[in-house]
């Protein structure tokens, strides 16, 4: 391996390195990291190998089974963790920018991913730290008598795979939460989007994680990504992605059967009920559906309207839309931002084209914006789709992009089953004034996240994951570090008394004197 210093300032493009058992690693074949707005080079990017993945598993087995960070007191661990918390605090706004610059996210909502979540998310994981029960006296039973304790212990080896739309918030749920109970880990970053989790990395050296606990690998998913999985000595995958790469992960991680939280795709069902405030269901309709330009897997996509407030409600959706800013990521004042890169506008692009062909009716967008400004970059303008069933292709795949399904529904029970009828059951939202209504007609909905009168309410507090083909496992919430332990019981015979034993039950005589 080449070792060196993080990142190397050229006189116009900087360089990352992978980080692996506490050195930085470079390659000879890099990725060039390219601004989605102007298709400009941002910065260029080690590309790593199924190798390198190799040597960061085995630094972060020989530090897990030495003790040096597992052994340490939760109250240490806590510590370190909240020591990171507070430089991510002091770089938010840098942090902020980079986020920007690699993923095309405009800079207001940027703020939000790359300083706001990952702060508050370490901190509540630092003081779920300070609380949580590694261990408890058991019940006493009997007979026999016997007591006991359960413990809950690290895994060991942790692999966490993040995706390109969020890549800092999504490290952070998983690789604090795996650190914090003891466990070592690789984490393997999107191609596209490496910056923020190389940043993480430096700052997690800094404040005392032991090297080897923590490393770092680029490399392409169906490579590198899968080497991990399949590894034999990772003993738990966390994964945020697509279905059909969550399929894989786990007919590859059964060869060990390895633990697997999986987090994938969604195609969130957002129903307005008859007496929903249509003003704040507007706006709430299309922060669900626009957020990150629709590159986010728990997006409102499948928009439910009663018949009776279809055409009010599409009229006031469009009249605000128009209100949008698309333009330059970096400007506060932008509202849209650009796709990852060309694949996933043409990808995008070919969702509406089907749409058309289907019978879908293009009321707002539905194309490339015009203008010098939109000359360079990957560009969808915000779409919406009426005369949607549920049966067409856009209301049956994630599209991944700023593109609302507009269906009808003439009864409760008839938008339940709508909501209902997908492979997917990452999030849905319900509006109505009347919220004992809304919630009931939320119970019915079967999602793992159902906002009413909202939608993206993402807390840390609140475990997020999805039913059916949305994944398995949840992140986040009081039981996120359970899915990085395992639970042991340790049971003590307390039975004073040979004869009230269970032995008898396979030995009929008693043992001489």
């Amino acid at each position: 391996m080449i070792t060196q210093q993080p990142q190397e300032e050229s006189t116009t493009t900087p360089h990352y390195r992978m980080f692996i058992d506490g050195e930085w690693v470079d390659t000879e074949e890099k990725y060039s990291l390219i601004n989605p707005a102007t298709e400009e080079l941002v910065a260029t990017a080690a590309k790593g190998s199924r190798k390198h993945a190799d040597f960061a598993v085995a630094a972060a087995k020989r530090t897990f089974e030495s003790g040096v960070w597992r052994d340490l007191t939760p109250a240490a661990r806590a510590d370190i963790l909240d020591a990171v918390a507070d430089v991510l605090q002091r770089r938010g706004a840098e942090l902020t920018r980079l986020g920007t610059l690699e993923g095309g996210c405009p800079l207001k909502l940027s703020n939000a991913f790359n300083e706001q979540q990952p702060v508050a998310m370490t901190r509540y994981f630092v003081n779920l730290l300070r609380g949580y029960e590694f261990e408890r006296p058991g019940p006493v039973v009997g007979p026999p008598l016997a007591g006991g304790v359960i413990r809950r212990e690290p895994i060991g080896v942790c692999a966490a795979i993040v995706p390109w739309n969020f890549p800092l918030p999504l490290a952070i749920w998983k690789v604090i939460p795996a650190l914090a109970t003891g466990n070592s880990v690789v984490l393997k970053t999107d191609e596209k989007t490496p910056i923020g989790a190389l940043e993480l990395a430096k700052e997690l050296q800094a404040a005392g994680v032991p090297d080897g606990v923590f490393n770092v690998v680029t490399g392409d998913g169906g490579d590198v990504g899968a080497h991990l999985v399949a590894h034999r000595d990772v003993r738990k995958v966390s994964f945020t992605g697509s279905t059909d790469v969550g399929r894989q992960i786990v007919r590859d991680g059964a060869l060990n059967l390895k633990k697997v939280t999986l987090e994938l795709g969604g195609k969130g069902a957002n129903v307005v009920l008859d007496d929903a405030d249509l003003r704040l269901a507007v706006d709430g309709a299309i922060w669900g559906f626009m957020m990150h330009s629709g590159q986010a897997c728990e997006a409102g996509t499948r928009l439910l309207l009663p018949s009776s407030l279809h055409d009010e409600f599409v009229a006031r959706l469009v009249e605000r839309l128009r209100s949008q800013v698309m333009g330059d990521p970096l400007d506060v004042g932008t509202d849209v931002g650009p796709l990852i890169n060309a694949t996933q506008r043409e990808r995008v692009l070919g969702y509406i084209d089907t749409a058309k062909e289907q019978g879908a009716k293009v009321v707002f967008g539905g194309g490339m914006p015009r203008g010098d400004l939109f000359s360079k970059g990957f560009w969808v303008e915000p779409t919406v789709l009426t005369d949607v069933t549920n049966d067409m292709t856009v209301a049956r795949e994630e599209v991944f992009g700023p593109v609302l399904s507009v269906i009808r529904y003439d009864s409760i029970d008839e938008a339940v089953k709508i909501a209902n009828d997908t492979e997917y059951g990452l999030s849905a939202g319900v509006w109505g004034r009347d919220l004992t209504r809304a919630i009931e007609v939320g119970h019915r909905i079967d999602a793992g996240s159902v906002w009413i009168n909202d939608w993206h309410m993402i807390n840390a507090a609140y475990p997020f994951g999805g039913y059916k083909q949305s994944g398995q496992g949840r992140e986040l919430g009081a039981g996120a570090f359970d899915e990085y332990t395992e639970q042991k019981s340790l049971q003590i015979a307390l039975e004073p008394k040979l004869e009230n034993r269970a032995y008898a039950l396979v030995l009929s005589s008693s043992p001489a004197e």
